[in-house]
């Protein structure tokens, strides 16, 4: 991290849901937030690269386009995922894969990439938005969360790896957040996911935000190879 706590950070998946409010939250504590975004529009108020993290070749442009207009990203936010639901004796093996590939492999395309310039400064942060069925496990999400999983392994390596040069690497999972797809659920169903979690609600977006935003930051420079939980409760012991 730059001493004055600003520098440029980059959220892949950033132009909707929690990815914009991690960019948003990003931008408010002084940064220069760059997005990528695979389809649809790029958010407004924000530097944006088309990027489709199933790609090498497309994440390799992407960050050459990054790093000749507007330098080398030191905070790198690994948010960009997908889901593929259903029951495990109807999942194909493309569900399985395809979700592993953006969700998992994705990251691991972003974050490797990243490392070129990071080395060179000597600093940076990893930051990989994970999801507590990462350890406790879903029932119809047995991709998602072996890829949610794999992400904390990563992580820890990297952060081994990576830690004597500067750069720390941590995972964020959070748990129920309010977002378009968990706002389309029926009330009753709601309510017994609220019920399932200690403190009774979902989370919003911002919060996850703001907790991304701290581990950003210069403050949380000895924090690495963690898995922070912001899921209410919902994960302990996990």
């Amino acid at each position: 991290m730059s001493d004055d706590n600003s520098s440029i950070a980059l959220v892949t998946g950033g132009n909707r849901g929690i990815g914009l409010a991690i960019a948003r939250a990003l931008q408010a504590g002084g940064h220069d937030v760059i997005v990528t975004y695979r389809s649809g529009e790029a958010p407004e108020g924000f530097n944006a690269v088309q990027m489709d993290v199933t790609s090498t070749e497309s994440v390799d442009a992407g960050f050459a386009a990054i790093e000749e207009q507007w330098g080398v990203p030191e905070i790198i936010v690994a948010n960009a995922g997908i889901t593929k639901d259903g029951l495990v004796m109807r999942m194909s093996d493309a569900d399985f894969e395809d979700v592993l590939n953006a969700n998992l492999t994705g990251a691991f395309r972003v974050a490797r990439r990243s490392t070129k310039g990071l080395l060179k400064l000597k600093r940076g942060r990893l930051i990989f938005i994970g999801s507590v069925v990462g350890g406790v496990g879903a029932a119809g999400q047995v991709n998602y969360s072996a890829s949610k999983s794999g992400l904390l392994g990563m992580a820890r390596s990297f952060a081994r790896e990576l830690g004597s040069r500067g750069i720390t690497a941590n995972v964020i999972a959070p748990g129920f957040v309010e977002t378009d797809m968990t706002s389309n659920l029926d009330e009753k169903r709601r309510d017994e996911i609220a019920k399932s979690v200690p403190l009774g609600r979902f989370c919003s977006a911002e919060e996850i935000a703001e907790v991304v935003k701290f581990v950003a930051s210069k403050e949380a420079g000895y924090i690495t190879g963690a898995l922070i939980p912001v899921d209410g409760g919902l994960g302990m012991g996990h």
